[in-house]
């Protein structure tokens, strides 16, 4: 088993990524025979007789799982039962566990083949969607409410108190004399925001504000009263929403009603003018082009763009010369090309900038 675990590292490029992929089918295989199991462990109730009053007590004491991985698996393991066919998709990975789960509550015997289909290799965000669509919820009503203080922050000492110093004969140091403690109680962790689609053209959006954008969003809503007379969060949301976006297309992907004819390219400048970040993002569809051998890589976030033949090698800076990549694949091509030697190249292209006005990360 100790040799089985050791680090791969002896692998080369091809059996590493053979390796993952076989692993991957085993442990799709290991997880649905899991649940096949636990599915029959349940209807025999075998944990009572071991000790524990629940399955769900059994696989968090007994077998050590963690509550969202025993929730999970006893989840997928009694709709199993009902829809045998979940443990076939759980398998061949047409389904996770996570889509499994919220595909559950809707599954029928008359149903459980379409609904599977259309789920068959979505990601979450799509099966919440469909979910949505088997069963809209009415519209999240509209509050704007000042959320409670954190218990920490209510239960922790004042900056002014200490704990009593019983360093001296166990007699409690005099407490006007008290130094403020040392480390202040630490932040609560914020909530995430959420967005969860309510039905298929609804959804709802929750997060929590500081003071000043609550004291912003009300002075908005003061003065759109003329146009919206309720105040809505959701027609003001929009608008904002909007505006940013028509700010951002024009800062960063020179998008205008209004553009100009383009001007003439020169090898000698990385500078790629706005008729050209225009051709680039719309020929490119707004998403990294580069392809590997699993095919072209979906990110539209982080995008910069990418001279093919590269500026360092004479490559101009024009359209045909020009594609938008990821972060991650720019600096994986910079890599493949220039390795080491990136940093003496490029000095001015640190980590973290980005597609620009005028400044471009370009490879």
């Amino acid at each position: 088993m100790h040799n089985e675990l050791r680090q791969p590292s002896h692998l080369t490029d091809d059996q590493l990524i053979s390796e993952v992929r076989v692993l991957v089918v085993r442990e799709r295989e290991a997880s649905a025979r899991l649940i096949a199991s636990l599915a029959e462990l349940d209807a025999r109730r075998l944990y009572l007789g071991e000790g524990y009053s629940s399955l769900f007590t059994y696989c968090t004491q007994a077998l050590h799982l963690s509550e969202h991985a025993a929730y999970g698996r006893i989840e997928a393991a009694r709709v199993a039962r009902r829809v045998p066919r979940i443990l076939e998709v759980l398998a061949d990975g047409s389904l996770t566990l996570t889509t499994v789960c919220l595909l559950a509550p809707h599954l029928t015997a008359d149903n459980q083949e379409e609904l599977l289909a259309a789920a068959r290799h979505k990601s979450k965000r799509e099966v919440e969607q469909q979910v949505a669509a088997l069963r809209p919820l009415p519209p999240a009503l509209t509050t704007i409410r000042k959320l409670p203080a954190p218990k920490s922050s209510r239960n922790a000492p004042q900056p002014h108190m200490s704990l009593p110093d019983l360093s001296s004969k166990g007699a409690p140091a005099d407490t006007d004399a008290a130094q403020p403690a040392k480390y202040p109680p630490a932040a609560p962790v914020a909530r995430p925001a959420t967005i969860v689609p309510l039905a298929p053209e609804r959804y709802k959006v929750q997060f929590t504000v500081s003071r000043e954008t609550h004291d912003k969003l009300r002075r908005v809503q003061d003065l759109l009263r003329h146009v919206v007379p309720d105040g809505d969060p959701a027609i003001i949301f929009d608008r904002a929403l909007t505006t940013l976006l028509t700010s951002l297309e024009k800062s960063k992907l020179a998008q205008t009603g209004r553009p100009r004819a383009a001007g003439g390219t020169t090898s000698s400048s990385r500078h790629v003018p706005a008729a050209v970040k225009r051709e680039v993002w719309k020929r490119d569809g707004g998403q990294c082009a580069f392809v590997g051998t699993g095919g072209r890589c979906t990110e539209r976030g982080f995008l910069e763009f990418h001279h093919v033949i590269p500026f360092a090698y004479g490559g101009p800076t024009e359209s045909a010369n020009l594609q938008l990549r990821c972060r991650a694949h720019n600096a994986y091509e910079a890599d493949l090309l220039f390795g080491d030697q990136e940093a003496l190249l490029m000095p001015e292209n640190a980590a973290g900038d980005e597609v620009g006005p005028d400044r471009v990360r370009v490879r």
